[in-house]
């Protein structure tokens, strides 16, 4: 059964129903930029640009808001043309692709949609342009959960609903490479989690899923790599386990006997502390082994000693502080 409710039917993918379209997720694509820029006027939206996005891998892209990744994204489209530099899909330029959305779905705005167009005539259009049978399309509005709004017009749906009917139109020519900008914005947690596991079903078939999302939380359950950008260049691009690891203070959380005592000989080793929960102290710069010796030496009994997991975010608001294109210096009371 198919719902518009948010939480949406299972796709595809997730149920294990044989592929419709047109494409196939055995013949892949990387997606390869080499120095790619783009300025408007002396504005640099990006600049010097170069990383590879492979299939089989849920590759998160972050930045700060204006860091250049909708920018990246329309140039890998062929929505705006690079300053300098180039990007293919494929090996191919995107606008010499004979029938893009069987080789690329893209969701870039939710919106860029005609407002009195039904949802299903909406991807029909897109369907007849690219050669696809319309029998794709009533089975990608079911892999949404949109089966039931096919005959409403768009400008009447929720930003959850046009959310849904972007990455139907992502999903119509069923190709091995995928982008998605922003795509959890407006669907509520069941929908959120629905988008997760559409990304790593994906992926698990071997396609290329390139997903840019300001939301951290999600995007450390969700992707397996990271390109991380700020002010248009490249800051990081690697594993998220490795992003973390040297991007992230580790922090240990300490418990004893002469807490204070202890705090005291460890900031005289070099390291930082800071209050943790229930009284705790969580301190940085010295590990575990380290902290354990420093208050055996003075006698102090631990009560607790925990390496904490530094969080994607932690990571990402250390790396990109300095990129930050509007940022507060006032703290809320």
């Amino acid at each position: 059964m198919t719902t518009t409710h948010e939480g949406g039917a299972l796709p595809r993918q997730l149920r294990g129903d044989a592929p419709a379209g047109g494409g196939t997720a055995s013949a892949g694509g990387v997606i390869r930029a080499r120095g790619l820029a783009k300025r408007y006027g002396r504005t640099v939206a990006v600049e010097d640009l170069t990383f590879d996005v492979h299939p089989g891998l849920v590759t998160g892209f972050l930045g700060p808001n204006g860091a250049g990744k909708t920018t990246t994204m329309r140039l890998i489209l062929g929505l705006d043309a690079p300053s300098g530099g180039t990007v293919t899909v494929g090996g191919q330029l995107y606008r010499d692709l004979p029938a893009p959305l069987r080789e690329v779905g893209a969701l870039i705005d939710a919106g860029a949609v005609h407002p009195k167009r039904t949802a299903f005539h909406h991807l029909l259009a897109l369907a007849q342009s690219n050669g696809i049978p319309t029998a794709r399309v009533e089975e990608v509005l079911g892999l949404v959960g949109l089966e039931a709004a096919a005959g409403r017009r768009v400008g009447g749906f929720s930003l959850g609903m046009s959310q849904r009917l972007g990455i139907a139109g992502a999903l119509l020519g069923d190709p091995p490479v995928l982008m998605f900008d922003e795509p959890v914005n407006g669907l509520d947690p069941e929908g959120i989690i629905w988008v997760r596991k559409l990304m790593r079903s994906l992926a698990a078939e071997g396609r290329t899923v390139f997903v840019s999302s300001h939301l951290m939380s999600e995007m450390a359950q969700t992707a397996d790599h990271v390109i991380v950008i700020g002010r248009g260049r490249m800051l990081r691009d690697e594993s998220i386990a490795d992003f973390i690891d040297t991007s992230a203070e580790r922090w240990v959380l300490v418990r004893a006997a002469r807490l204070d005592e202890l705090t005291a000989r460890l900031l005289a080793a070099g390291a930082q502390t800071r209050p943790g929960p229930d009284g705790a102290v969580e301190v940085a710069g010295l590990e575990a082994p380290a902290i354990g010796e420093i208050a055996a030496t003075a006698g102090i009994a631990l009560h607790e000693l925990t390496p904490e997991r530094a969080s994607l975010e932690e990571a990402f608001v250390k790396l990109t502080q300095g990129s930050v294109e509007f940022g507060s210096t006032a703290v809320a009371s």
